[in-house]
């Protein structure tokens, strides 16, 4: 009797198939899982491995390293706030503070009715309408906490 194959080894395999005899594949690998199944899952991790001939390790490694990738599904909306210098010397620390207090999340958290996902970046290239974030995949420069509570209060998150 076979087992049916779950949509992770699907998607890893289809990955796989696509880039793994393309020059340092592991991170469009990463790149097209997070961008099928919208995060990294750790049932991913040895299976990329294997396929690759790496580690756990070292998969596990660059999945962590890069604030990029998620081991856990995003919420419905997801705020990504610049972090970088350009965006701090603009207030982007106050901002940062605002938005943690609004949404009742740190970096890195979903909301646990899965409304929004809180993520830092690090430079997204538009420095000069600081601070800056990324909002449903949205550009957005000149954020203020009017922005955030705006945004808050379209996702249906409670004041």
């Amino acid at each position: 009797m076979t087992r049916e194959r779950s949509s992770i080894e699907r998607c890893v395999d289809a990955a796989v198939t696509r880039m793994r005899h393309e020059p340092g594949p592991l991170l469009e690998i990463l790149h097209s899982v997070q961008n099928d199944l919208g995060y990294v899952p750790p049932e991913s991790v040895p299976l990329i491995a294997d396929a690759l001939n790496l580690s756990r390790a070292e998969v596990h490694g660059v999945v962590s390293f890069y604030h990029h990738f998620r081991e856990r599904p995003a919420g419905q909306h997801t705020l990504q706030l610049c972090r970088a210098e350009a965006c701090q010397a603009m207030n982007g620390d106050a901002l940062a503070a605002y938005a943690r207090k609004r949404l009742q999340l740190d970096f890195g958290e979903t909301r646990d009715d899965g409304r929004v996902t809180l993520e830092a970046v690090y430079c997204l290239g538009n420095c000069a309408c600081a601070p800056s974030a990324m909002i449903d995949g949205q550009l957005r420069g000149r954020v203020d906490p009017q922005t955030i509570e705006e945004y808050a209060a379209d996702w249906g998150v409670p004041a």
